[in-house]
């Protein structure tokens, strides 16, 4: 009866490794062009982004409620929404639309109303249509400015990376509507 011998075996693989060295032609699927990319660069905008749950229409939809016996009731801790809201030049409704912001937000503090948002900013218009930026972090509903992380994109914003900058431009606490500025501080290539 033959025994398995760890050691023995991981020496064996490692000498294969170092015998037979894996070229980059062996993982590459197709023809490859060498990545070029340009100067990174700094890019500022700003828009709003109007997230409705009253009405008709609503472009936001809770999808998740805390179970009954939740102990955090005055924070919303648990519930969480989904949400395609636009994203214009103005805070006005009717003004230019410049894409979508589509993604989920949680209410996930038992201490005070805080957000974990995941989403992404989906341009339809003008230069960026086409593009995306990818933002995930946490968001203090209340705080005057709140910042979180951009962690990627696509299209122009391949390879992004910064930061946006919320503020409450204006909220109805009945309905849970609210217009919300974001400046936009992006390095991307």
């Amino acid at each position: 009866m033959a025994h398995f011998h760890l050691p023995l075996a991981l020496s064996i693989l490692a000498l294969l490794s170092l015998t037979f060295p894996a070229t980059g032609n062996y993982w590459r699927s197709g023809r490859q062009r060498p990545l070029k990319l340009e100067p990174e660069k700094l890019t500022h905008f700003q828009f709003y982004w109007h997230d409705t749950q009253s009405g008709p229409n609503p472009t936001s939809l809770n999808i998740v409620k805390p179970p009954p016996n939740n102990v955090s009731l005055s924070t919303g801790f648990g519930i969480v929404n989904m949400f395609d809201d636009p994203l214009t030049d103005r805070p006005e409704i009717d003004s230019r639309v410049l894409g979508r912001a589509q993604g989920l937000y949680g209410l996930a503090s038992q201490n005070e109303i805080g957000l974990i948002m995941a989403m992404s900013f989906v341009f339809t218009t003008g230069r960026y249509n086409g593009s995306t930026l990818t933002v995930l972090g946490r968001n203090p509903v209340f705080e005057k400015v709140r910042e979180m992380p951009v962690i990627g994109g696509s299209g122009l914003f391949r390879f992004a990376r910064g930061y946006v900058q919320a503020t409450t431009h204006t909220l109805n606490m009945q309905t849970g509507d609210v217009i919300v500025k974001y400046s936009v501080y992006v390095l991307h290539y």
